[in-house]
C-alpha cells in the first residue's frame, strides 16, 4: 500500500525541519512550570493561538481585550469557540474527520453564514489570502475524500507532516466557503494533539504562523503548485511555525514562573 505521506516525509529539508520542531516540542514539555499548572498553559496558548488565527482572517485585535471577553467581532469568536474546541474533538478526529470538520466550522461561522457546518455546493470568492479561486464543488468534494482518507488511513509520517497538508488543503480548497481558515489552523492543531506531538496542544502554532507574515501565503502559494518543491517548502514552513508557537509558549511559562 502506497504511502503518499511518508514521501513528502522524505522531500528535501523536511526530516530535519520536522526534527527541529519535535525537539522544540519535547523542551517546551520539559519546563518546570507544566507540573503544576499545564491546563493554565494550555488556555493561554489555545487564547493566542485563536487571536493570531483571526489576524491571518485580517481581524486583529489586542490581547488584552481579547482576554476581558469585550471583543465581539464574529471572526475572532469563531476562532476562540473553534479553539477551545480541539481538545474535546482529538478523541474522535482519526475517526471521522468529516464529522468533525463539520463541527469546526458550525463553531467558526456562526455569524458569517447562514449554514454552518455543511459544505458549499457553488463557487466561491472568498480569498483572504489572495490565492487565485478555490476549485469547484465537485473537485474540492473529491480532494475532501482524499483527504479524508489521508487522514483516517495508516502512514508512517510525522504527525507535524499530515497536520501541514490537513491545514493547506483546506485553506486551498475553501471546502465551506467562509471561515475555511479559521477552521484550518485548528485541525492543524487537532492533528499535532490526535497524534502525539503536541498532546496538551501546548504550542501556539497559529502565533507562529501568524509571526513568519507573508510567508504563510507565500508557502501555501508553493504548495498549490503541487510540485516536490513546492510541497516541501509548505511542510518546512509548518515546521517553523511550530518552532515559534513553542517560543510563544515558553514566554508563557516563564511569565507564569515569575
Amino acid at each position: 500500500m502506497s504511502d503518499p505521506l511518508a514521501v513528502i516525509a522524505g522531500l528535501p529539508g523536511v526530516p530535519e525541519a520536522v526534527q527541529e520542531a519535535r525537539e522544540a516540542v519535547d523542551r517546551l514539555y520539559r519546563h518546570r512550570v507544566l507540573r503544576r499548572r499545564s491546563p493554565e498553559v494550555t488556555a493561554e496558548s489555545a487564547l493566542r493561538g485563536a487571536r493570531a488565527s483571526a489576524a491571518i482572517e485580517g481581524v486583529d485585535v489586542p490581547l488584552e481585550p481579547l482576554r476581558m471577553g469585550e471583543v465581539t467581532d464574529p471572526v475572532v469568536q469563531g476562532a476562540l469557540r473553534a479553539s477551545a474546541e480541539v481538545g474535546r474533538l482529538a478523541p474522535t478526529w482519526r475517526s471521522a474527520p468529516r464529522q468533525v470538520l463539520a463541527r469546526l466550522h458550525a463553531l467558526a461561522a456562526v455569524g458569517l453564514t447562514t449554514e454552518p457546518g455543511r459544505p458549499r455546493t457553488t463557487s466561491t470568492t472568498v480569498d483572504p489570502l489572495g490565492l487565485g479561486p478555490a476549485p469547484g464543488p465537485e473537485e474540492t468534494a473529491a480532494r475532501m475524500s482524499a483527504l479524508a482518507n489521508l487522514i483516517t488511513g495508516p502512514t508512517t509520517a510525522p504527525a507535524l507532516v499530515l497536520a501541514a497538508i490537513v491545514h493547506a488543503e483546506l485553506v486551498v480548497l475553501r471546502p465551506f466557503g467562509v471561515a475555511d481558515g479559521l477552521v484550518a489552523r485548528a485541525a492543524e492543531r487537532l492533528t499535532l494533539v490526535d497524534l502525539g506531538l503536541d498532546p496538551k496542544s501546548l504550542a501556539a502554532v497559529e502565533v507562529g504562523h501568524a509571526d513568519l507574515g507573508d510567508a504563510y501565503a507565500e508557502g501555501l502559494r508553493a504548495y498549490l503548485k503541487g510540485t516536490s518543491e513546492g510541497v516541501g517548502t509548505w511542510v518546512r514552513h509548518c515546521a517553523s511555525a511550530v518552532v515559534l508557537g513553542v517560543r510563544e509558549t515558553t514566554a508563557i511559562c516563564e511569565a507564569m514562573s515569575r
